[in-house]
Formats: structure tokens, C-alpha cells, sequence
């Protein structure tokens, strides 16, 4: 039974190893592509491992495209974006985990079925009201329908469910009301979701290019995604120049995720077991 079972195992790593290097391979292929020359590209046999290193993708990247301008706009919006939506998620999952009132449940299950209502269906509207708030053109117009987020409300109301009562008890007969209650009890005792969907949502806002580009129109506040795009037609046959863009803006993720992957393995496992 234990040779049936170690070598069950060994056939289970095993397929997962080929696929985990499966994965790797594109990425490989984008760092192989980014730092071969003009004349490499196209060379046959194929040199995946380039045979003189060059950088002048990265030097024309960085110099003839307002690229470190894109990423401050993305960084901005990005960060502004994701706290947004940490504090007004945990303030309504707050709510709806510890406290009743008439139809909280009735009002929990329409929040829950807007997220069967793709962003295409709700853009028209949204932009017309940003539009009459004069919010056009600007971060704050980019950032704002970051308010509203019903997965991270999902998330977080399950998470605080399982919070004792006897906290929120004893903090009132302390004389605490129930914003100290939220900043001294609920949000510590939250880290890990927060730190989850701080994650992921980080990884939503820095990639999200259809928002970003209907509601920017200045060259100077375009996010880094839209300047991609733009890449991507001005260099569209020069595909280390696009390898190296696209490496350039997935730094910001993989350092956030660097930091933060204790908490946001933690809090994957968590959720599911609860």
C-alpha cells in the first residue's frame, strides 16, 4: 500500500512539475526575446538562449516612450484604486456580518447578483454619471468606480462572520462606538483577507486597460497598460522592444507579491476551508 501511494505521489509531482515548466516557458521565451538584438530575432534555428545579450530594447523603452510617466499614473491609480476599495468593502461586509436590519439579507443577494453583470453592460452608464460629475479626463474618474466591489464584500463578510461577538461586546460596554470598533477590532483581526484582495485587486487595477482608456484622454495621464497598447502598434514588428515593455510593468506585481505572499497564501487556504 505504501509503494501504491509513493508512487502515486511521484506520478502527481511529476505531471505537476512538466506543467509548472509548461508555464514557465513563455515567460522564459519574453526575458530570451527582450534581450536579443534586432538582427536575432528572426535567426533561424531559433536562439533561445540569445548569443550576445543586448539591452537596446530596454534603453528605447525607457528613452523614447514616456514610459516611467505611465507607470507614476499607473502606481497612482493602482494604489488609490485598490484602498478604495479595501475600505469601503470592509466597511459594508462589516455591516452586513455584524449587524441585522430589515432586508439585509434580501439586499446581500442583489449585491451578489450584479456580479453576473459583465463591465460592458454597466460602462455606458457609469460614464455618463462621471461625465456629469465633471470627472472625465482625470484619476479620480478612473478610481472611483472602485468603490463598489462585491466579491471583496463576498469575501470579506464570510471571513468576519466567523469574528466573535464577544469582542464587538465587550468593546461597546468599554464605551467604544462602532467606528473604533471597526479600526481597533475588526480590521486587525482581518489582515489576512485584507491582504489577500489587496493582492488581487493590485493585480486587477495595475492591468486594467479598458476603464483607464475610455476615461483618459491626455497623453500625459495615460496608465501603463494603454501605453502597451500604444506600443504595440508603434513597435509592432519589434518584438523585443514589446518583451521588454511587457517585462518592465509586471515588476510592481511580482514585488507587491514578493511581500505579501505569506498572507495571501494564508488567506486562500483560510477561505477555503471556511
Amino acid at each position: 500500500m505504501n509503494k501504491k501511494l509513493k508512487l502515486r505521489s511521484t506520478l502527481v509531482l511529476s505531471v505537476l512539475f512538466l506543467i509548472t515548466v509548461a508555464s514557465l516557458i513563455p515567460f522564459l521565451w519574453m526575458i530570451s526575446t527582450s534581450l536579443k538584438s534586432s538582427e536575432a530575432l528572426m535567426a533561424l534555428p531559433i536562439e533561445w538562449i540569445p548569443k550576445k545579450v543586448s539591452f537596446e530594447s530596454y534603453i528605447k523603452v525607457l528613452t523614447e516612450l514616456p514610459f516611467l510617466k505611465s507607470t507614476l499614473n499607473s502606481l497612482i491609480v493602482t494604489l488609490s484604486s485598490t484602498i478604495l476599495t479595501l475600505f469601503s468593502a470592509s466597511l459594508a461586509a462589516f455591516i452586513f456580518a455584524k449587524y441585522d436590519f430589515k432586508y439585509k439579507n434580501i439586499l446581500f443577494i442583489l449585491f451578489l447578483t450584479s456580479m453576473m453583470i459583465p463591465i460592458q453592460v454597466t460602462g455606458i452608464p457609469i460614464f455618463i454619471i462621471l461625465t456629469k460629475m465633471g470627472l472625465n479626463n482625470s484619476f479620480a474618474g478612473v478610481i472611483f468606480p472602485s468603490v463598489y466591489n462585491v466579491f471583496a464584500i463576498f469575501l470579506l463578510r464570510q471571513y468576519m462572520k466567523n469574528i466573535s461577538n464577544e469582542f464587538i461586546e465587550a468593546a461597546y460596554m468599554d464605551g467604544a462606538n462602532i467606528f473604533q470598533i471597526y479600526f481597533k477590532i475588526i480590521i486587525p483581526m482581518s489582515i489576512v483577507p485584507l491582504t489577500t484582495l489587496f493582492v488581487i485587486n493590485f493585480m486587477h487595477f495595475w492591468n486594467d486597460y479598458f476603464w483607464p482608456l475610455i476615461i483618459l484622454t491626455d497623453p500625459n495621464k495615460v496608465t501603463l497598460p494603454v501605453l502597451l497598447s500604444k506600443l504595440n502598434a508603434q513597435y509592432g514588428t519589434e518584438y523585443n522592444t514589446l518583451m521588454a515593455g511587457s517585462l518592465i510593468s509586471m515588476t510592481p506585481i511580482l514585488i507587491v507579491y514578493i511581500f505579501a505572499q505569506k498572507y495571501f497564501i494564508r488567506g486562500i487556504q483560510e477561505g477555503g476551508i471556511k
